[in-house]
């Protein structure tokens, strides 16, 4: 039986001034290295996100940190299309804030939810400026008990890094949980800071930034999970089976991470 490398897309707008996006040649080996999960990575600009087939054939899909985005709609899209046809999807940060309005436009019918970054003007802000800018900081999240967060943690509690201004306006909460998202971390004072969807086969988004995490050469165990859960997804299409998250139904053989970008392929 042939195994096919899983393939993840890195959607958001690549830039050599955004530390996460740096980050991520590292990660990637240490993900083949130390963890044996070898990745097939393509980044995708945002703009390129919202074509029909843009994100065809990947096992994974990662929204990365960086709004404003060049293309609010193909992010939005990129959430959609992982929400729908069950491709593992993490986001981060920007990932978090875009997941949040992606459900609420589609899922809760809110057609105007709009982020304040962007549409500050508009009525249905569900992405607002947070109380206190995390950006640089570092905090303390409590994960619920039972949930997708504390199986991928394996704890109640950590502290993460956060380099962001933006979060979820509260007056929407009871509205998304009411249509099945849920929220399954936050700080000390309660803001939100984790979301996931029940029932879904991996998907996770962090107002943190787990790229961020030491100094790269570790994976922090939410990329980890995802990885494994893209293992999991390119097994099944291989054999026509359905791998719970975070269970691969294959194990990839250690290699070098792909030096490739799609933009072109990854780097």
């Amino acid at each position: 039986m042939t195994y096919r490398t899983p393939r993840i897309a890195l959607v958001g707008d690549r830039s050599p001034a955004v530390r996460s996006h740096a980050r991520i040649p590292g990660l990637l080996d240490a993900l083949a290295t130390r963890d044996q999960l070898v990745l097939d990575a393509y980044w995708i600009p945002t703009e390129d996100a919202g074509s029909a087939t843009a994100l065809d054939g990947f096992d994974a899909i990662w929204l990365l940190p960086g709004s404003p985005y060049r293309s609010e709609a193909g992010a939005v899209a990129a959430v959609r299309t992982a929400r729908e046809q069950g491709i593992p999807f993490l986001g981060t940060c920007a990932g978090f804030q875009h997941a949040v309005l992606e459900y609420a436009r589609t899922v809760c019918g809110i057609g105007g939810a709009a982020h304040g970054e962007s549409h500050p003007g508009e009525d249905d802000l569900v992405i607002v400026p947070l109380s206190c800018s995390l950006v640089g900081h570092e905090g303390a999240v409590e994960i619920a008990p039972g949930s997708l967060a504390e199986r991928v943690l394996g704890t109640t509690r950590t502290v993460e890094r956060y380099h962001c201004a933006y979060g979820l306006n509260s007056v929407y909460l009871d509205q998304l949980r009411e249509h099945g998202l849920r929220f399954s971390g936050m700080d000390d004072e309660g803001d939100l800071r984790v979301l996931e969807l029940p029932g879904h086969p991996f998907f996770l988004a962090t107002l943190f930034q787990p790229e961020l995490a030491g100094d790269g050469t570790r994976v922090h165990p939410v990329i980890r999970a995802l990885a494994t859960a893209a293992v999991g997804h390119a097994a099944s299409r291989h054999t026509g089976t359905t791998s719970s998250a975070g269970t691969p139904a294959a194990t990839a053989a250690p290699a070098a991470a792909p030096d490739r970008t799609a933009e072109g392929a990854a780097a």
